[in-house]
């Protein structure tokens, strides 16, 4: 669906000109008062280093399940500030990116990996209505879409899961090309699958602001902008050094996600990769009535190189995907939160979608970083006696599937036989990526390998020598 830089619209260009550069969630969000930094040495039994959804959600079961447990948080900056609260807003069911990547590395564990992800989601709804977190959730599912731009092996594939979905009793329903077009118009959608309760769209950063709130209720002491700079032994317990201070915990849960691991055998296994999206003006009753989508619905492409896109509580549009950057040396930094170039090539693709909304125009734009597994899914461990336990990895679908790493985590650290810890997607870890140059010269050719695959429908002989090894990249 691109185009070459020279040949992109200059009204497609005109429309991101006066984007603000900042995620449109922080916009007039109720976002709680920020809290001190440690200064001095605390002690706690357990202490929870990153302040996203896994470290948030980690905090409230631990205190759930034992309200007597002294429970601290510590994040580097400000909590929710990096992907939790940046992203597309889908809560998607799935632990696994989807039941294909389940079949083809757990294929005697599909159906309770996808009962467990169900029972999260419920669970996450669950709570949400338990304490009263605002964040706009919809639990509208989600429609895989085809388009004219996907070859048509795509849609087979698409059609086998939906067989599949519907024997396992699945709320899914086939859409063909007069019924994608009944629920969401573009001139270019050819067919969808509409899995009707497996995902909901949900304000990231109310949620995440939710779930703090939530946390402190609880007892759970948050210290921002305390980085966590070295975990080591101490005594019976693990000692967690910060900048100003110092955290004596009997246990220590890690949630950094993408940035750099305190346990230095962790960086082989994840690669920092920058998504960008962006976010229309509110669309008018004119121009809602034009492409339908009654029914509020999140969207994904068929594609490896795919976009996303969903409707805003105020009937925006949020639109992103397609370009995963991954950058020299796994480097994480803001300024890569600007890519205006790919902000470019969306504006593209968002009007070749929707040429009824011409005109509109985008508010905001902006990236985050994520942590990409080559399972494409969260995986877990312990380290120092099982003293340290942690969750990583979860390439884009953290939203819903952090609550259930946090969970996993708890019982991983704590020696609680669950059905979960009995599974071998529990017990297994991905394949490392390979150290540099390799790895930033391999994640190019994959990129390339996808798109000429989105292009013509055949994987080539640099794709099925990564299946084989179990090893991938995703968009």
């Amino acid at each position: 669906m691109s185009l070459p830089s020279d040949e992109i619209d200059q009204r497609h260009l005109d429309a991101i000109a006066d984007a603000d550069q900042y995620p449109y969630w922080y916009d007039g969000a109720n976002e709680p008062d920020s809290n001190p930094t440690l200064v001095r040495t605390e002690n706690c039994d357990l202490c929870v280093v990153g302040g996203g959804y896994t470290g948030l959600w980690t905090a409230i079961i631990a205190k759930e399940r034992d309200p007597s447990r002294d429970v601290v948080l510590i994040e580097a900056g400000t909590v929710g500030g990096a992907a939790s609260g940046r992203n597309g807003g889908f809560m998607d069911a799935s632990l696994t990116h989807g039941v294909g990547n389940a079949m083809a590395r757990w294929p005697d564990e599909v159906e309770i990996l996808e009962e467990l992800g169900w029972r999260n989601l419920n669970d996450i709804e669950a709570t949400i209505r338990k304490y009263g977190i605002d964040c706009d959730y919809e639990r509208t599912g989600v429609i895989e879409v085809a388009n004219t731009t996907h070859p048509g092996e795509y849609l087979d594939e698409v059609r086998a899961e939906y067989q599949l979905l519907t024997e396992w009793g699945y709320d899914v329903e086939w859409l063909d090309a007069e019924a994608m077009q009944a629920q969401v118009h573009s001139p270019i959608y050819t067919g969808g699958l509409w899995s009707k309760s497996t995902s909901a769209i949900v304000d990231p950063a109310k949620l995440v602001w939710g779930l703090k709130t939530t946390a402190e209720r609880l007892g759970v002491r948050i210290y921002e902008d305390t980085k966590a700079t070295d975990l080591k032994r101490d005594g019976i317990g693990v000692m967690v050094t910060t900048p100003l201070g110092a955290i004596r915990a009997g246990k220590v849960a890690l949630a950094t996600n993408a940035f750099k691991p305190l346990l230095r055998r962790l960086a082989n296994y994840i690669a920092p990769v920058y998504d960008y999206c962006m976010v229309t003006e509110p669309l008018t009753d004119e121009q809602l009535a034009s492409i339908g989508w009654e029914n509020r619905q999140g969207l994904s492409d068929l594609a490896n190189q795919f976009h996303y896109y969903r409707l805003t509580a105020d009937n925006r549009i949020l639109w992103g995907g397609y370009d995963a950057i991954y950058y020299w040396g796994g480097k994480v930094s803001t300024e890569l939160e600007s890519r205006p170039e790919t902000w470019a090539k969306l504006s593209q693709h968002f009007f070749e979608t929707f040429p009824q909304l011409a005109g509109v125009r985008f508010s905001h734009v902006w990236g985050g970083v994520i942590d990409t597994s080559s399972r494409f899914s969260v995986f877990w461990g312990r380290a120092m006696g099982g003293r340290v336990s942690y969750a990583l990895g979860y390439t884009g679908l953290g939203v819903a599937a952090s609550r259930f790493g946090a969970s996993v985590m708890l019982d991983l650290l704590h020696g609680r036989n669950s059905i979960a810890t009995r599974t071998q997607f529990v017990q297994s870890r991905p394949l490392p990526f390979p150290p540099e140059p390799f790895r930033f010269v391999g994640i190019q050719a994959t990129r390339w390998s996808m798109d000429r695959e989105d292009k013509t429908g055949k994987r080539n002989l640099w794709l099925k020598g990564l299946d084989r090894m179990g090893l991938g990249f995703d968009s």
